[in-house]
């Protein structure tokens, strides 16, 4: 009987510390815990399948954690996909989206910020000046594989970048701050993964023994579509690594997160940028960087191609347009607290206008 209630105990006490401490909200205790409560609130209007609220939700569980202390501060969602009438009554068109309640009025303002632990955090701070008693680390982006996950991650439509480390390597421990900064630079890339072996862990050893992985860290490079690894070799700083991947993966970071300043440019596009600073009149430019587009639809940043047309089509209407909106966006940038998303979006938009911007300026000093 004694052993029985122990294991009853153990597994009520498992349970309460499962508990997430984010406040769950439905119509009928929304104004209740929200409205009614006078305590300003962060709440996250989700649905289960969406990829963006999956990977917000370990942040904002660690948020809730950091100023569950107080109770003069509450962070809640709502399950808008099965309580619509919530998601339409607050004007959410998509998930996730965050409003801050302020306590006093039933009306809402957007949380457009960051949406990483330290921008929630500052965010909360500054709107109560309530500071989080506890220090915690971002959930880290780097994917941690098992001799079961492995097989399912390499081979498939994304490169993998593979560090196969033991606990006591002091140049693993050396290398771990660099591959977690790298994965964060990284995360933002749908075809690119930054993962970890633990090559001497039970569930994991089978697969470095395949590799023939002797010593410590030892790094691979699976381009997509293959199994079979090209060996890193290359300097260990996270400016060498992002240098690698950008070649072998053609992407764009920089080092510490972002876009580098050739995000979104097209050398062909950019010299019809040139021609027409050079005297080609607009609407002949305009003509041949569409058509030259047409030949970039299946690049993966396509879409900046359509934003050279869309500049165009904006100085047919305002010869000014280019130098005006890249103030504009750069006066963006400057604020900070963008969403990375948003980030990476506005910095190879201004990628694109300062090739007609600079170019501009080149000729008015000739």
């Amino acid at each position: 009987m004694v052993l029985l209630k122990s294991f009853v105990l153990a597994g009520l006490t498992a349970v309460v510390a499962a508990k997430s401490a984010v406040l769950d909200l439905i119509p009928s205790n929304f104004d209740e815990v929200v409205l009614k409560s006078g305590k300003p609130t962060l709440v996250e209007f989700f649905a289960p399948w969406c990829g963006h609220c999956k990977n917000l939700a370990p942040v904002y569980e660690e948020l809730a954690h950091a100023f569950e202390f107080t109770k003069d501060v509450q962070i809640a969602k709502v399950d808008a996909d099965a309580e619509r009438s919530l998601g339409k009554r607050f004007g959410v068109q998509g998930f996730p989206t965050l409003k801050w309640f302020d306590g006093k009025s039933d009306k809402p303002t957007e949380y457009n910020g960051g949406r990483d632990l330290e921008a929630l955090t500052a965010f909360i701070t500054e709107k109560t000046g309530i500071k989080s008693k506890k220090k915690l680390a971002p959930p880290s982006s780097v994917a941690y594989l098992t001799d079961a996950t492995f097989k399912n991650t390499i081979g498939g439509d994304k490169h993998v970048l593979v560090a196969f480390t033991a606990p006591w390597c002091g140049h693993c421990k050396s290398l771990a701050p660099t591959w977690e900064s790298l994965a964060t630079t990284f995360a933002n890339e749908p075809n690119v993964v930054i993962a970890k072996v633990d090559a001497e862990a039970e569930n994991s050893k089978a697969t470095a023994n395949d590799y023939g992985v002797t010593s410590y860290p030892t790094i691979k490079f699976f381009p997509k579509g293959s199994t079979t690894p090209e060996d890193y070799n290359g300097g260990r700083s996270e400016e060498a690594f992002v240098a690698f991947l950008n070649e072998q993966a053609g992407t764009h970071r920089a080092a510490g997160g972002g876009v580098d300043a050739t995000a979104g440019t097209f050398a062909v596009l950019d010299e019809i940028v040139t021609k027409y600073i050079g005297g080609t009149p607009l609407t002949d430019a305009a003509a041949e960087v569409k058509k030259a587009a047409e030949s970039l639809k299946e690049d993966a940043q396509y879409k900046y191609a359509e934003y050279y047309i869309r500049v165009f089509d904006k100085l047919s209407k305002s010869d000014s347009f280019a130098a005006k909106e890249l103030a504009r966006l750069e006066s963006i940038l400057k604020k900070g607290g963008l969403a990375p998303t948003k980030l990476d979006e506005l910095t190879t938009k201004t990628n694109i206008l300062r090739k007609f911007v600079e170019k501009v300026t080149g000729k008015d000093e000739l």
